[in-house]
């Protein structure tokens, strides 16, 4: 019982640290998308990693990351993105396995407990040769499956737990992909416009040559 309770002490522990971590790093995406999008189609760079830089969790750094190595060819800055988003997993699922471990063993150790107080049980029965009633004999057994019913009630929250904390880190990660998705396009589409306006420039340098040619001035 007493490592029961340590166990659910601990769950406990990294339960709440995790939601308040979580809560950390959640943001609203869509505001914030919109106005570090609206600056890197500016080229305003500067003030785009200073929003940056006053935001907190994985998705400012993933833009952060996008934004600063804006140079970078798309397939390298992809790979880039996609470094920097595994590097913010660890700190994301910090204690998950601690608490999924503690949820899997609970009931094991209940079970544990009762076997030993139903060993414990018998010992007596065998010092009192068989002159033990049925009331020390139920009493005895209610004591032992104390352990099992403790172990079940740590178990159960834990999965829980453990579940819901799972779909708080899997929202996190989606913002992670979407933001970098949409500052890769946003810089994408700042890369395209301009080696579109450079082939406009350079199209009537090569038009020069053919109205000078010989051919020309003599159908002239």
């Amino acid at each position: 019982m007493w490592l029961l309770l340590a166990a659910s002490f601990i769950a406990s522990t990294a339960f709440l640290e995790r939601i308040f971590f979580y809560r950390r790093q959640e943001m609203r995406v869509p505001d914030f998308l919109s106005g570090i999008l609206n600056l890197v189609r500016r080229k305003n760079y500067p003030e785009a990693l200073d929003r940056c830089d006053e935001a907190h969790g994985p998705v400012a750094q993933v833009v952060h990351a996008a934004i600063r190595h804006h140079d970078l060819p798309k397939p390298e800055l992809r790979e880039l993105l996609q470094e920097v988003a595994q590097l913010q997993v660890p700190r994301l699922e910090q204690h998950l396995p601690l608490l999924a471990t503690i949820g899997f063993l609970s009931p094991m150790i209940g079970l544990l407990g009762t076997v030993m107080g139903m060993i414990s049980i018998f010992v007596r029965l065998q010092d009192k040769a068989g002159t033990a009633t049925v009331a020390d004999l139920a009493g005895g057994i209610w004591e032992a499956l104390i352990t099992t019913a403790a172990g079940l009630a740590i178990a159960i929250p834990c999965y829980a737990a453990y579940n819901y904390l799972l779909s708080r880190m899997g929202r996190i990660i989606r913002d992670m992909e979407r933001a970098g998705i949409e500052t890769l396009h946003a810089l994408s589409e700042k890369v395209s416009i301009v080696e579109f306006e450079d082939s406009r420039r350079t199209q009537p340098t090569q038009v020069i040559p053919i109205e000078s040619s010989p051919s020309a001035h003599k159908h002239s």
